[in-house]
Parts: structure tokens; C-alpha cells; sequence
């Protein structure tokens, strides 16, 4: 193969070497691919590997061997099979980087610039080859060669040749300071390079030191040879920890919590899991699908706390059904984190919009706002005409109500995107800065429904169904891993290699999963012993991380945190009074006659017991409940009696 054309200048030495590289990895994969699978391992790990150019190229010409693949082809068959090859092969991890910069040399130098490249260039190229070499194992014969040209051109770049004066010069530098000694700055012992040219002076000596592909100038007193070990300091742990302490204060991280103590709550450590992914997301917006009674409310006012502290907050918006607001439960929560929050009803919000349209933002009284289900209609959103007066919606707001923050509780009652309450919920998160959806339910509904809501939280991410389900393909496969952890059966280490090597062969898990070094780290700790039961939990989470959602939904049930949700419901018998005694009966008895004339006597009591799970869990949400009943959600009572597929507070949740 020829790697430089013939109307660019060519350098017939690294020309030399790029074909080394070819025949050596020709040999060695060769070598490492047939042990990985005997049968199908050219279709399995070069085939399937090649991009859509190098497969169409190689099925035209009947290419059948490595020998017939050019030095591209074979850097990305070695690249997409890193993972298998890093443990078969002993191969350091650190080479993977040193494999994609090569994928860049070959390409600047297949298409050299008609000028060629400068020298700096040329030997930062070289030394990325050599490490990469050297990784792979290649023979000594090859490194020497290839050092030959390095130092070559380093006296190239130094200008000394072998003439006495340029001799004399070396001579007289300090023994500390040599050319081609490796040194780093003082200043920041992270930049490393090596010196290239010795500048005596009067006063102090200066060097020339080539790092980050350039080259720059240092007095002697600026740097230190890279080898030098500084002498270590004994401290004692409370001088350690103020370091540290002070440290963290100078240089904030998205590790760091700055509101660990700012609410009046008892701290449990996996309730902040969600506040550390949201910061730590490239985007603030996160689903919580946690399960029940595992505290989805303190993680959002956690949330909102952090975001508080790191940048001011002026406007949150609390979206959550009806019978929530009437028990006023986000209204005392929000308490416990010194939030003080409003309720919107229909008049509220109705002033809200027009006082918005009139001054261009939210009224600061309503900037904590908590609002209903209930609320979201066609009117909401569309505005209504009357007469010759308008009420105005939220599409007719220039610019649109922006929120700091909009939480969405009960998410899973906006999973049907032909509803009006989807429709509004989406205004406010194409507006909102960040986004929190609640939900205990929305892994195990229905993909469609999955997609809904991480659609609605990031359309960037997932702008489409095939996306989502290209995105969700290895989600399967993780799971089988994570199973086959948990259960911990004799020879589980197998079972989850291969079911990590199913997710991986997946076209998402190729593009992206290979990628992850995370799953780096899985694949060295199935190598070592599983016995330990805390390493083993340790795998099960970085596997859990691997999730192609994992960014989007925080997931902790409750086998993950033992005993402390566990719910110890206990009966209180309260007495009604004697209008509620003479309410509750003839209302019962109404729709008892109601149910009879229609279906009979059978199965009545049955089918009254819809109302009577209303009066025992909110006797506040009891009067809404009633007036969806008598306009149109009989049916759907009989409906949900029959099914279960609808609780009051779907049958009540539509009307204003």
C-alpha cells in the first residue's frame, strides 16, 4: 500500500516504518484473532469490524487474509477488538490511547500537505509509533531502527551536527541538562518534554523544550529533570484533611455536594445518588425511577437544594396530580428544605399568563409554584376565545415562561402524548433550564412509553423511535450480566463475560459500549476473584452504569437498600362523623342503584369498591372524584374495577 501520493513530498523513511507497522500487525493479529474463536473469526472480528468503505472494498477484491488489508483497515480491526485482545494478548491499557493517535498519523501522512509536515510534528509522530510498538511486542531490531530516526531528527531539530564548535557547546552544559534529557516545569509537573537546544547566558542558563507539539523557551530555574522524586512530607490527618478541605473550597468539582447540610432531613446515602448524576450530566435533566416509598420527593428537593447552591434558582415549577395538592404533600415537603411554595389554581394561573405577556416573565409571587394535573387542558395551552375578549394560553406568551426547575411528579400520567397534559408538560420542559420527571413505574411499562418520557426529557439524545431502539439493543443484554452477578452460581464470571461480549457485538454497543472504559474495568475485575462478596457488588454497579439510559435514570429499588423502606402499614379506624356517615351512605346507595340498573345485581359489591379506596385514602380528593363521576368517568370506574389499569387519581386527573 502506498501511504503518501506521488505529488506530495514524501519522507521515505516514515514511509518505511508505517509499512513495518502493517506487517507487523499482520502477524500478530493473525496470531491473536483464530485463539479468540476458531470457526467464524474473520467475519466475527474483521469483517463485522471494517467500515462500510474498507468491507465493500474487501468483498470486491476477494480479500480473505490479513495480509490483503491495508494499515487503516488493520488499526480498526485491532481498535474494535480492543477489548477482547487487551486480556488475551496482555496488552497495557494505556496503548489504547497510543492506537488512536497512530489512526491519526497514518491519515495526516496518507495525505501529507504539499509543503510535508514540520519536524515537531514528525517527531511526536515517531514517538507515538514507538510506544505503541512497544506495547505490542514487537522485536528490538524494529525499536532500533526507529530510536535511529528519532534521534536523528532531535539533532535536526537541535541544530548539532558533529562540528567541534556545536561539540564544545554540549560539553559545557551542565551535567543536569543534557540534550534529549527529559525534564517538566516546576510550575505544573504535569508538562513534560524534552530538551532540545542549550541558550548560555550571562546570568542564567536557558533551554529549549519541546512538549505539547511545540517548541518553548525556560530558564534553568524553571525546570527539573522528569525523574526527580520530591521528598516526602509527613503530616498528621487533621493537616491532611484541612489540604484537602481547602483544596475542594479552591476547586469545585461535580463530585462535591455543597448543600450535604442544608435541609432538615436525615441523611441517607443513596438518596443523593440522583443529585451526583444530575451534575454530573451534560445536561441537567433526569428521570427518577425509583421504587415506591424509597423517597423520590426528598431526592427532588435534594436536587433543587444543590442546584440552589451552585447558581440561584429564581424559578421552580412542581407539576403533580390533583389529590397531591389537596393533601398539600409537596407544600410540607418543600417545608423540610425551607422552600416555601404556592398552589395554582385556575384563576392563579390565569393571571399568572397574563402577567407574563405583559412584563415578559413569571410574577415573582408564583416563582415557587406547585401545580395540578388538573389545570392542563386545551385551554391551558391554546387559550380560549370569549366574546370579543381573549384568554390568552401558553403559546400565545413571547418570549415563554422559562423555569429554573420544573419537576414532574407522577411523570407516568403524561406517557400518552395525544393528552393535553403531555402536550403542556412539554412546554414547560422546552423551557425549563433543567428537568426532574418522578416516576415509580416507567421501567416497567411498555417501551413506547419509556421512549415518551425520555424523549420528552431529551430530545437531543433520542430524536427519534429508531434511535431509541438502536440506544436500548444492549440494554438486554447488561441485564442478563447483571443477573448472572447477582445470583452468583458457580461459573457466573462466564456467563456475564459472554453476556457483556452480546451487548458489545450489538452495532450500538460497537460504537459506544467499546468505547467506555468502564467496561475496561469490568473485564479486569472478572478476571480477578469473584469470591469477595463487597468486589462483586462493586462489578454489579459498574455494570449497572453501562446502561445505555444510565445518564438519563437514576433506578434503586429497594432490595438494593435493605430493611429502610420496608412499609409496616398499620389500620387506624376513624369514625365518621354523623354528615360524613349520612354522605358516604347515600352515596353509595346512588351509585349502588346506578350499577344495579345496568349490570345487576352481580358482583356489586365488587364494583363499588373504587369509591369506597377513595374515601379510605383522601377524603379531600373525594369531592373532585365525585364530579368527574357524574360527568363522564362512570365507565371508566367499571373499567378499572375490571382491570385495575386505572387508580382514582387517572379517572379524576382530566378535568379542571
Amino acid at each position: 500500500m502506498r501511504f503518501l501520493r506521488t505529488n506530495r513530498k514524501k519522507d521515505t523513511n516514515v514511509e518505511k516504518l508505517l509499512n513495518s507497522l502493517t506487517k507487523q500487525l499482520q502477524g500478530l493479529l493473525a496470531l491473536w484473532l483464530p485463539e479468540l474463536a476458531a470457526v467464524d473469526w474473520w467475519d466475527r472480528y474483521v469483517l463485522n469490524t471494517l467500515s462500510y468503505m474498507q468491507r465493500q472494498q474487501a468483498e470486491q477484491r476477494g480479500i480473505t487474509q490479513l495480509s490483503g488489508l491495508d494499515l487503516a483497515a488493520l488499526l480498526r480491526v485491532l481498535d474494535q477488538n480492543w477489548f477482547d485482545l487487551v486480556n488475551h494478548a496482555k496488552l497495557p491499557k494505556e496503548a489504547r490511547n497510543w492506537l488512536k493517535e497512530t489512526q491519526n498519523i497514518r491519515n495526516r501522512w496518507a495525505h501529507l500537505p504539499s509543503g510535508g509536515l514540520d519536524d515537531e510534528t514528525h517527531y511526536r509522530d515517531l514517538d507515538t509509533i514507538e510506544r505503541l510498538q512497544q506495547a505490542l511486542g514487537v522485536n528490538a531490531d524494529t525499536l532500533k531502527e526507529l530510536r535511529q530516526h528519532k534521534q536523528s531528527l532531535l539533532e535536526k531539530l537541535t541544530g548539532a551536527t558533529a562540528q567541534p564548535g556545536n561539540q564544545l557547546q554540549i560539553s559545557n552544559m551542565s551535567d543536569e541538562f543534557r540534550l534529549g534529557a527529559v525534564v517538566r516545569l516546576k510550575a505544573q509537573p504535569a508538562t513534560s518534554g524534552a530538551i532540545i537546544a542549550h541558550l548560555p547566558g550571562e546570568s542564567e542558563d536557558r533551554f529549549q523544550v519541546f512538549h505539547d507539539g511545540a517548541v518553548t523557551t525556560y530558564y534553568a530555574s524553571q525546570i527539573e529533570l522528569a525523574t526527580v522524586h520530591p521528598a516526602r512530607i509527613s503530616v498528621v490527618p487533621e493537616t491532611l484533611h484541612a489540604a484537602l478541605s481547602a483544596l475542594q473550597l479552591r476547586h469545585p468539582s461535580t463530585s462535591q455536594l455543597y448543600s450535604l447540610f442544608a435541609s432538615r432531613i436525615n441523611f441517607v446515602p443513596y438518596q443523593f445518588r440522583p443529585v451526583l448524576k444530575l451534575i454530573q450530566a451534560d445536561r441537567p435533566r433526569l428521570l427518577i425511577a425509583d421504587e415506591v416509598g424509597v423517597g423520590k420527593t426528598i431526592e427532588a428537593g435534594l436536587i433543587l437544594k444543590e442546584l440552589q447552591a451552585r447558581r440561584e434558582l429564581r424559578s421552580v415549577l412542581v407539576i403533580c396530580p390533583k389529590p397531591l395538592v389537596a393533601e398539600r404533600k409537596w407544600l410540607e415537603e418543600m417545608k423540610r428544605f425551607d422552600e416555601q411554595f404556592v398552589h395554582l389554581d385556575g384563576p392563579a394561573i390565569r393571571y399568572c399568563i397574563e402577567e407574563t405577556h405583559l412584563d415578559g416573565v413569571w410574577p415573582q409571587q408564583y416563582s415557587r409554584a406547585i401545580l395540578p394535573y388538573s389545570l392542563l387542558d386545551e385551554t391551558l395551552l391554546m387559550g380560549n376565545e370569549q366574546g370579543r375578549k381573549k384568554q390568552r394560553g401558553l403559546l400565545d406568551l413571547d418570549p415563554p415562561p422559562a423555569f429554573d426547575l420544573v419537576i414532574v411528579d407522577e411523570a407516568h400520567h403524561i406517557r400518552n402524548t395525544d393528552t393535553w397534559a403531555y402536550r403542556n408538560v412539554r412546554y414547560f420542559c422546552d423551557n425549563a433550564e433543567a428537568v426532574v420527571l418522578l416516576s415509580a413505574t416507567p421501567i416497567q411499562l411498555g417501551d413506547n412509553d419509556l421512549y415518551t418520557l425520555l424523549h420528552l426529557l431529551r430530545p437531543d439524545v433520542l430524536p427519534s423511535r429508531q434511535a431509541f431502539e438502536q440506544m436500548s439493543e444492549p440494554n438486554p443484554h447488561i441485564n442478563a450480566a447483571i443477573e448472572s452477578a447477582r445470583a452468583a452460581r458457580p461459573g457466573w464470571q462466564s456467563s456475564t463475560r459472554a453476556a457483556i461480549e452480546l451487548a458489545v457485538a450489538t452495532p450500538w454497543g460497537r460504537g459506544v459500549l467499546a468505547a467506555n472504559p468502564v467496561l475496561q474495568e469490568v473485564t479486569d475485575e472478572l478476571d480477578a476473584d469473584g469470591s469477595n462478596a463487597e468486589s462483586r457488588l462493586a462489578l454489579i454497579r459498574k455494570l449497572e452504569e453501562l446502561y445505555t439510559f444510565s445518564p438519563l435514570i437514576n433506578r434503586t429499588r429497594r432490595r438494593d437498600i435493605g430493611n429502610f423502606t420496608t412499609r409496616k402499614p398499620e389500620t387506624v379506624s376513624v369514625a365518621f362523623t354523623s354528615e360524613q356517615g349520612a354522605l358516604h351512605a347515600d352515596l353509595i346507595g346512588l351509585i349502588a342503584r346506578i350499577l344495579a340498573r345496568r349490570h345487576g345485581d352481580q358482583n356489586l359489591m365488587f364494583m363499588l369498591t373504587t369509591v369506597r379506596r377513595q374515601v379510605a385514602s383522601c377524603v379531600f380528593g373525594l369531592s373532585p372524584f365525585l364530579a368527574a363521576i357524574l360527568h363522564r368517568h362512570l365507565s371508566q370506574i367499571e373499567l378499572s374495577e375490571a382491570s385495575d389499569d386505572e387508580s382514582p387519581d387517572d379517572i379524576g386527573g382530566e378535568r379542571k
